[in-house]
């Protein structure tokens, strides 16, 4: 091995270790550097237009776009985590004064079911109410407990939140400016051709907005269908339900019903057949089929990813990097398509050489 080798390899060493120093050090600001990164793409083409109109001036165009996001996602995000958290206290305050008969309700649905199923409950201690009241007594308590002993947890990830929402404001701004200077130096280093780096980043754009723009769509949606219709039927706290819809929204064909279902099912024993029935074909025929109309044009559509691959995609994602998955699955899976397509093509363009 000669010297020039040798340099090359000991080089290569160094740039893998500084890179894996460099994202342990950022790696506790993994969510803020994620939604800077994730904002900055998404906000890019209205970054460009305000650059046009603001005739080249970077940084002027970089802060009215950050002021623009602020007032289209972040300040409406924050009014509603806001008002969810005033709806959340107003709905454990009225369960700890006994004002939603939470136990009177159980004991009508328990008088509901069938006698095997009834038999079924007691047999796994769910049948006996005075001794459900009593386990729900202790875990209240329980409840109660860890929250005053993490209130000061709480007050230490507040600080964290405000210290995250800072960098990533910041990191939008530079991200926004210098986007394009920063994406094409990655270009440059990566050691592809230029045909395959065009491909690879054009795929990479299109389906972080594709993901980020139609999971939010459907989940806007939902959440709010199935708002509107909780409250129409009188149902405790339809903010938060809807806001909780929106969140399980972000799992493909599955997530909404798990609040609405089992809504419906506790009409249905309860004797509400017509409340139980309204919300069962709401759930069916509107909100079903946001998810099923919605998601294929908006996400599958730009992506052109099959529907199944974008389901297992966004339940690993969610499951290894918890919110952020939604978004990370599908891209690392349309990126794994992307990849091996590349691979193929390549294989049968140097067979046909060979050939």
């Amino acid at each position: 091995m000669n010297s020039s080798e040798f340099q090359k390899k000991v080089f290569l060493l160094l740039l893998i270790v500084v890179s894996i120093a460099f994202g342990w050090i950022v790696w506790p600001f993994f969510g803020a550097v994620f939604w800077g990164t994730v904002l900055a793409i998404m906000f890019a083409p209205l970054y460009r237009r305000l650059l046009a109109v603001t005739r080249g001036r970077q940084n002027l165009a970089a802060l009215a776009t950050l002021v623009l996001c602020l007032f289209i996602v972040i300040l409406p995000l924050t009014f509603i985590t806001a008002s969810l958290v005033q709806e959340g206290i107003s709905f454990y305050q009225k369960l700890q004064s006994g004002e939603l008969h939470f136990i009177a309700n159980l004991q009508q649905v328990i008088n509901a079911l069938p006698r095997w199923m009834v038999d079924l409950l007691d047999r796994f201690e769910f049948g006996n109410i005075s001794a459900l009241q009593e386990k729900l007594s202790v875990s209240v308590m329980e409840g109660s407990k860890f929250i005053a002993t993490q209130a000061f947890t709480v007050g230490q990830n507040t600080f964290e939140f405000i210290v995250s929402f800072g960098i990533m404001l910041y990191l939008l701004f530079f991200l926004l400016r210098d986007g394009s200077t920063l994406s094409g130096r990655i270009r440059q280093a990566i050691p592809l051709c230029m045909e395959h780096k065009r491909y690879l980043f054009s795929k990479f754009i299109t389906v972080l907005r594709a993901t980020v723009k139609g999971n939010i769509a459907v989940a806007a949606v939902q959440g709010l269908l199935g708002g509107v219709i909780f409250w129409i039927l009188g149902i405790q706290g339809p903010l938060f339900w809807g806001v909780l819809m929106a969140f399980l929204s972000l799992l493909p064909a599955i997530g909404a019903a798990l609040i609405w279902a089992p809504v419906a099912i506790y009409f249905l024993v309860t004797g509400d057949i017509w409340s139980g029935v309204i919300l069962i074909a709401f759930g069916l025929f509107v909100i079903g089929l946001i998810d099923n109309i919605l998601r294929p044009i908006l996400v599958g559509k730009d992506t052109q990813m099959p529907d199944y691959v974008v389901l297992i995609s966004t339940l690993g994602g969610i499951a290894l990097f918890g919110l952020n998955g939604f978004i990370i699955g599908p891209v690392i899976a349309a990126m794994f398509i992307a990849a091996w397509d590349l691979f193929s093509s390549s294989k049968e363009t140097d067979s046909e050489l060979k050939s």
